[in-house]
């Protein structure tokens, strides 16, 4: 007979922070200092060229891309959602 290990693991729920917009679009960059995730608009070009941002899931390397109404993104562990009022 053999001995079976059962491991338990609990996963976190991931938190998402809603931004909100009244325009159609946020550009990711100005989501970034938007959301106090970064200081400044160089900081924010330099960590998304770097790929340090993920938008719907998958790395974004456009500092101009378009976030629209249900648009996550997340940077340094924390998650975002794009909201229009």
């Amino acid at each position: 007979m053999k001995n079976v290990i059962k491991i338990k693991a609990k996963v976190a729920e991931k938190k998402v922070k809603q931004i909100f917009i009244d325009t159609d679009f946020i550009r990711l960059d100005a989501a970034l200092k938007l959301c106090d995730a970064v200081g400044s608009g160089g900081i924010a070009k330099m960590i998304i060229q770097d790929g340090e941002v993920r938008v719907n899931g998958e790395v974004c390397v456009q500092r101009g891309k378009k976030l629209r109404d249900g648009d996550e993104f997340s940077f340094d562990g924390k998650y975002y959602e794009v909201i229009k009022k």
